[in-house]
């Protein structure tokens, strides 16, 4: 007899038991029951009815620029003192700022730099475009083992250059894709575009009906950029000088898919993706912003308010994301502290209570937009050195390059081999507007460098001696 037959009758008894118990059960306290259960069931199918497709990151490119296009301090002032824009004073600002910067001597500038005609032109803002946008797609269709002809939706970012044809239409024209590709150009969004374009993405894929082909699914190509060359700034707005000793080149492309029997090839899987945006406050709106000074002379300001719009934007932000991704243990201890610090009378210390996210999240891309920023994010979640560690370390070997800053950062952990399957990613960045937007991952898989990870080469060299604490500086907000 076979050891299911032989189970059959005890299991039969046992539900004639379970039967039996029920029927002798008060008629009010037997309803309650059956309407719990049916309340659990309907719960679990309306879950497994909503559940979205999954979306998995298939991989991703950051740009390299080439070993000439690398700017340090004696080249910034030797471009300064040569096109013959700057005082004296403006002059010794520039240097102050980039001195307290955190960027390093390895960074990489827009061709116009480099031209001897010390003139913004627009033909310059196109190959500083090209450059960074047809090398990154280019090594990622290559390695992904896709083809151009492949690609249903296309998103690109750039918040101070949209030129016409847009970025998208050069990039659909470059690598010939169908007609039917859509395609997605984002202007505006500021360091933020990076993580609105994979939620952009994302959606997208979502909403295409399933292909008949085998494993279904189809594909969806971020490409995320800045363009300095129009916005660099000629005049003596302080404000504004800031951008030209923070922003540098830049560029990064990351290949999703929802096709399932990709899964196996994708490095991580994308669980939430959340943005919060803060516009409606006056200073929050005007904390960044692209504008012409008294002469003419345009270029990006940022405010003083601008380190402080980002510290409220954050607390702001966590507070939608933590119920969704913190453990029901790590919400029941943050609510004992506030409960205990408010019990004490401490009004105080328990609005600066935050909950512990490094038990949500193995690895943080925070954003690295500045050291004031970096530094304002680690006091308020309390993150120690290790956990900023990544986003200093992409500061000083990359600057700030806007929107790709998050995945600079991600190869960087992936350089460091740090990036093991199961682990959770947090991908944090800020936008103008204000906006702060997330990207949570899920690790598929260990992750190591791959042959064109920026990181190789150098990374044996970070983390660098942490910098001097920031000090409060009127003008002094990247």
């Amino acid at each position: 007899m076979s050891p299911s037959s032989s189970s059959t009758p005890a299991a039969m008894a046992a539900a004639a038991t379970v039967m039996a118990s029920l029927r002798t059960l008060p008629l009010p306290l037997l309803a309650a029951l059956v309407i719990s259960a049916l309340a659990f069931v309907a719960t679990v199918l309306r879950h497994l009815l909503r559940r979205q497709r999954p979306v998995y990151l298939l991989n991703y490119s950051c740009h390299l620029p080439d070993a000439d296009r690398q700017v340090n301090l004696e080249v910034c002032e030797y471009f300064g003192l040569k096109c013959r824009r700057y005082s004296d004073d403006i002059a010794d600002f520039m240097r102050l700022i980039y001195s307290k910067s955190g960027l390093g001597q390895e960074t990489f500038a827009p061709p116009f730099i480099f031209s001897g005609k010390f003139e913004k032109t627009l033909a310059f803002a196109i190959q500083e475009a090209e450059e960074g946008l047809f090398a990154v797609v280019g090594q990622l269709l290559a390695k992904s083992d896709v083809t151009p002809a492949d690609i249903d939706v296309l998103v690109v970012a750039c918040s101070m250059f949209s030129p016409m044809p847009s970025l998208a239409s050069m990039i659909a024209h470059r690598f010939k894709m169908r007609p039917d590709v859509k395609a997605y150009s984002v202007a505006g969004m500021g360091c933020s575009a990076g993580t609105v374009g994979v939620d952009t993405a994302a959606r997208s894929l979502r909403s295409l009906p399933r292909r008949r082909r085998s494993g279904g699914g189809g594909y969806a190509l971020v490409v995320v950029t800045e363009n300095t060359s129009l916005n660099w700034y000629f005049g003596e707005n302080k404000h504004m000088l800031v951008t030209n000793c923070i922003f540098r080149v830049g560029t990064a492309a990351a290949l999703l898919t929802d096709s399932p029997s990709r899964r196996g090839d994708a490095k991580y899987e994308l669980v939430r993706a959340m943005r919060t945006h803060h516009g409606a406050d006056d200073a929050a709106f005007h904390a960044a912003t692209q504008m012409e000074d008294d002469r003419g002379n345009l270029g990006v300001a940022l405010t003083k308010d601008l380190v402080r719009v980002a510290g409220a934007a954050l607390r702001r932000h966590i507070t939608a994301l933590g119920p969704r991704v913190l453990p029901v243990s790590e919400m029941l201890r943050y609510a004992w502290r506030v409960a205990r610090a408010r019990a004490a009378g401490n009004a105080k210390a328990a609005a600066a209570e935050v909950p512990d996210f490094q038990r949500a999240f193995e690895h943080m891309c925070i954003h690295s937009g500045g050291k004031a920023v970096i530094d304002t994010v680690g006091r308020l979640m309390g993150f120690g050195p290790h956990v900023v560690e990544p986003a200093r370390a992409t500061l000083h070997r990359f600057g700030n390059t806007s929107s790709s800053l998050v995945l600079y950062e991600l190869a960087y952990f992936e350089a460091k081999r740090r990036v093991r399957a199961g682990d959770r990613v947090w991908m944090l960045a800020f936008g103008t507007g204000f906006k702060a937007c997330s990207n949570v991952w899920r690790a598929l898989r260990d992750c190591g460098p791959d042959a064109d990870n920026p990181w190789n080469g150098c990374v044996h060299r970070y983390p660098v001696p942490p910098p001097p604490p920031s000090r409060t500086h009127k003008h002094c907000v990247a």
